[in-house]
Parts: C-alpha cells; sequence; structure tokens
C-alpha cells in the first residue's frame, strides 16, 4: 500500500502528547537536555516526505511505516549519537520516550530489516555502491606530501586547465543515487532555512574544502580468480571489493594513510551557523583540485537557482583556470596563493624594471622581449645578448643555464595577482577569514555528531548518515522556543 498520512503534522503532534503524558505522568523529572532535543523534534514537520516518497512504494502488498516517521526516528538516533540500527531497534523498543517521539506507538516500533528497506527506498539504484564491486587492484598508494603539512602532490594547473572546459561543456545532470535524499534535505530543510533567512540563495558567499573520512582501518577484498591454486600469489586480476568507492588517501592533518572517502562541502560562509549546502563524496586519493571541481559543477546541476557571488577557497585550488571561470561567471574569488606556484626567484636581485616595465639586466641592458603566456597572464623576456642559435653569449652572465636568463613579468590583467579587493586590504582578509566557516562545519560532523563512527560499508549508508547529520546541523541553527515556554504550552495541550 501507499503511505497514508491525512493528518500531517499535527497528527504526530496529537499523538505524541497522549502517548508522552501516558507514559511520563510528571514530564518535569525530565532533564533539560531531554527537553532540548523533544522541543526541536515537537516543532520539524517532515510531512513533506510522504509525499515526496509516495512513488517509492507500490500500491499492494501491507500498509507500510510512515516514511516521516522513520526518518524523524533516524534522525534521533543521529541527535543521540546512536551510530548502529540494531541498537537504535532496541532502544527503540525498551524507552518509551523515543518511540513516541519517533512518532511510532511502544510496543509497535520497526525491526532492522525496515529500517534498512527504508534506506534503499531513498536510494535511487539497486546498486549500494556507485562503482562495481569487482575490479583490478590498485598497486600503489596515493603519493604523500613531500614537507610536513602537505597534502598530496597535484600539478592543479594543469587538471584544472584540461577538467574544467570538459565540466563547462557537458552540464551534469541531477540523476545520482542520492538525488531523493538530497530532495528531502532541500525541501525540508535548505529551503527551511532560506526562509529563515539563514542563507540567501540570490547572493551566495560559498566556502569549499575537503576533508578525510576514515570508514575502514583496511582494505577489505577477496580473490575471484583461482590463480593461487595454479601457483601464482601476486596476480593482477580482479579483487571482490566490500567497499568500492573508497581508496587508500593521505591525511596531511594527521599525516598518515586513511582507507575511506574525501568528503567535500560546501558552506555559506555568510551564515551565522556555518550552515553546510552541499557535499559530495569523493575516493580518498582525489586531491582537493579534482573533489572541487567535480562538486562544484555537481552542485550547480542539483542547485541551478542559486546565485554564487563570492568563492573562498584554500591554497590548493590556486590555479589560473579557476580564476579565469570566475572571472566569466563574475565570481569574486577569495583564494589563498600556494607558496609552490609562486615560482623561483633565485636572481630577483639581479634585475631592476625599467619605467615601461621591461626588465633591466645588471649590465644595465634592456631585456628582449620573448613572448607571451596567454594561459598564466604573463609576459617573458630573455636577455639580450643571446638568440636561439647561439644560447648566451654574455661577457659576464648572471644566469648558469646556457638558455640566458628569462625573467616573466605578470601584466595588469592577471587575476591571480590582482583581486578586486587586493590581497593586502582589509576587506580581503575580512572576506577570507570566513573561509573557516566550512572547517568548523566539518569540524560539527566529525565530531559533534561522530561521523566516522558509522560502521557502514556502502555509499548508500554512508550518504544516508551524512545527509542526516546535515539536517541536524540546519535544525540546530533554527530559533526554537524556550524550554520553558514550551512546557508551558505544552501543559496548555495537555489540558
Amino acid at each position: 500500500m501507499l503511505p497514508y498520512n491525512p493528518g500531517g503534522h499535527a497528527a504526530f503532534q496529537d499523538t505524541f502528547v497522549s502517548q508522552f503524558l501516558k507514559f511520563y505522568p510528571d514530564p518535569f523529572v525530565l532533564p533539560k537536555n531531554t527537553w532540548d532535543y523533544i522541543v526541536q523534534f515537537w516543532y520539524l514537520d517532515l510531512s513533506k516526505t510522504d509525499s515526496i516518497m509516495r512513488e517509492c512504494y507500490s500500491v499492494f502488498g501491507p500498509e507500510p511505516r510512515l516514511p516521516s516517521c522513520m526518518l524523524r526516528s533516524y534522525l534521533l538516533a543521529l541527535k543521540l549519537k546512536v551510530s548502529s540500527v540494531t541498537v537504535w531497534c532496541r532502544m527503540l523498543k525498551e524507552t518509551p520516550l523515543y518511540a513516541i517521539l519517533s512518532g511510532f506507538s511502544f510496543g509497535d516500533t520497526p525491526g532492522v530489516g525496515t529500517f534498512y528497506d527504508f534506506f534503499s527506498r531513498i536510494w535511487q539504484d539497486d546498486s549500494n555502491n556507485l562503482s562495481p564491486k569487482d575490479r583490478f587492484p590498485k598497486m600503489k598508494k596515493t603519493p604523500k606530501g613531500k614537507k610536513k603539512g602537505d597534502k598530496t602532490p597535484c600539478d592543479s594547473f594543469s587538471t584544472a586547465s584540461k577538467l574544467l572546459p570538459l565540466l563547462e561543456r557537458w552540464h551534469l545532470k541531477p540523476e545520482n543515487p542520492f538525488f531523493l535524499i538530497f530532495r528531502l534535505y532541500q525541501q525540508q530543510f535548505l529551503d527551511h532555512s532560506i526562509h529563515r533567512g539563514l542563507v540567501n540563495p540570490r547572493h551566495l558567499a560559498l566556502a569549499g574544502d575537503g576533508t578525510p573520512v576514515r570508514t575502514a582501518a583496511q582494505q577489505r577484498k577477496k580473490r575471484i580468480c583461482h590463480c593461487k591454486d595454479k601457483g601464482c600469489s601476486s596476480c593482477n586480476c580482479k579483487r571482490h571489493y566490500s567497499q568500492p568507492d573508497c581508496n587508500w588517501g593521505w591525511d596531511s592533518h594527521r599525516e598518515c594513510y586513511f582507507f575511506g572517502y574525501h568528503l567535500y562541502m560546501y558552506v555559506a560562509s555568510d551564515s551565522f551557523s556555518d550552515l553546510p549546502v552541499f557535499p559530495l563524496l569523493e575516493r580518498a586519493s582525489r586531491h582537493d583540485m579534482l573533489s572541487f571541481l567535480h562538486s562544484f559543477f555537481t552542485m550547480k546541476a542539483y542547485l541551478p537557482q542559486f546565485q554564487i557571488e563570492k568563492l573562498l577557497l584554500d591554497s590548493a585550488h590556486d590555479a589560473y583556470p579557476v580564476y579565469d571561470y570566475c572571472k566569466r561567471e563574475h565570481i569574486t574569488p577569495f583564494i589563498d596563493l600556494n607558496p609552490g606556484h609562486t615560482g623561483h626567484f633565485t636572481y630577483k636581485d639581479d634585475f631592476t624594471i625599467d619605467d615601461d616595465g621591461v626588465p633591466v639586466c645588471k649590465l644595465g641592458l634592456r631585456m628582449h622581449k620573448d613572448g607571451y603566456e596567454a594561459a598564466k597572464h604573463r609576459a617573458k623576456y630573455r636577455c639580450p645578448k643571446s638568440n636561439r642559435k647561439r644560447g648566451c653569449f654574455c661577457e659576464h652572465p648572471c644566469s648558469p643555464a646556457k638558455y640566458g636568463r628569462t625573467v616573466h613579468i605578470f601584466t595588469d590583467d592577471n587575476p591571480r595577482l590582482f583581486n578586486i579587493p587586493p590581497r593586502d586590504s582589509k576587506a580581503w582578509e575580512t572576506e577570507y577569514d570566513r573561509r573557516t566557516s566550512v572547517e568548523r562545519s566539518n569540524k560539527r560532523e566529525k565530531e559533534d555528531y561522530k561521523l566516522e563512527d558509522g560502521r557502514h560499508r556502502s555509499t548508500k549508508m554512508w550518504y544516508c548518515r551524512l545527509y542526516g547529520i546535515m539536517m541536524l546541523q540546519h535544525l540546530d541553527a533554527w530559533e526554537m522556543p524556550s524550554v520553558k515556554a514550551f512546557q508551558k504550552s505544552f501543559l496548555g495541550l495537555a489540558a
């Protein structure tokens, strides 16, 4: 049968009042922290879940549990930091408050299979993962950073210059398996935060950053070939992986390898509550630049109505194609300069700049222009006593290179160095300081709501857990009545 909830959220509130006083005649004995989440879930209207998920059920069969109650119960479990569905089902049977606050009658609560059936319905794919479980093994791990605190090495300029034009032409469509989960999150939480004025979709300032999500201590796989029986113990045949969407990545903060995902999160940096906007789980080996490009255009496909005005990123995204794209799309970039992209200045004190911008070598000779790099917005100058046949034939060379001394001068249209507002201005520093909002949001997910405590082996369950935590982040940001005011009105309803 199809889920049917004619009373909507008011029916849940009426049922809660009658059953709550039945099991708790003196409700004031409950501690204040219990009343805090009672207030939140009392005002949390999830009635749209029943209509959104109506197409996920058949007209035949027994009457299902209401999807709104299933989602409310799962959010309550995340709120109480219960990571195991089995443990939560036992708590629903033992504690009347958890059952009636979820929307169930005490003694008639769903089992473990009912919860996993609900997760399968909101995951729009027959497979629980995005990649097939049978694939060829990867022999080498992702290289670690060269220095302490460095991320995985990546040529961000080359990556962005090749991938960004392709993503602009492809126009990604919102057809991922987590589309229904995102729809539940958007219509009942993100849109509600927009209505409350916590997120401004017409003048959006986005902060983006990646963070490691550890899902297991080791990679689980097994052979599906018979090479070992034939005496070959190290074949390159396909293996069966329990977590095919995960792999090994380098955690630059903890300076260790980890197995899991690379979570790239976008946060509304101008919201006081550091509210998340859109996430994407990538493989752990992905660099921030790759994750940014993929997640950014995926987010634009899911939220086309959002008008991004500012983009706040760290130095891992410091690449000319990103600046050029922001310039075309009228987005103001606030990106920290990468120290590794500033070039080599071994001879920086050996030349001066003439009044017209031409470099002058230490002998006082004006250097010859030797081309212009449009991709990097810089002009190239070469030693005046050198040519392409003989190289440098100066009597007092200022460079040991046979090619001769070269100097690159950045032009005034360089979007990386000449920002609006300027990098050294107070306005730029004030705006860029808000980039830490994405780090605080990631901290809320990983430490406060224990994101990594989920003992799951499928991308389906990790997306359900991630979006559930994001829903609670929005719920925490909403202004609610005080506990005393709610208790006073609650007793009035009970009377």
